[in-house]
């Protein structure tokens, strides 16, 4: 993962993800989508990185990741992180 680059797992078929995916693309933020219904094998760095098996988890250049996220909540993470 690069220094400036937000890796999202997700899947078509998960509500959220496509909603967290819509919001970056509409923003304008470039990110690495990863979907575990093409490479399902990704689940398990998933599971690991949030510890749960929940999606979308949204992974950023700090380390840090969100499970879920709310709009306002990865809106507010971007701000932190100056991508928007």
């Amino acid at each position: 993962m690069s220094e400036k680059t937000i890796t999202m797992y997700g899947a078509e078929w998960c509500g959220d993800c496509r909603r967290t995916k819509k919001q970056l693309t509409e923003l304008g933020v470039d990110f690495d989508y990863i979907d575990l219904v093409v490479e399902p094998e990704k689940a398990d760095e998933a599971k690991e990185i949030s510890g749960r098996t929940n999606i979308p988890v949204v992974v950023y250049p700090d380390g840090s990741h969100q499970v879920e996220p709310t709009n306002p909540e990865v809106l507010a993470k971007l701000k932190y992180l100056s991508f928007v």
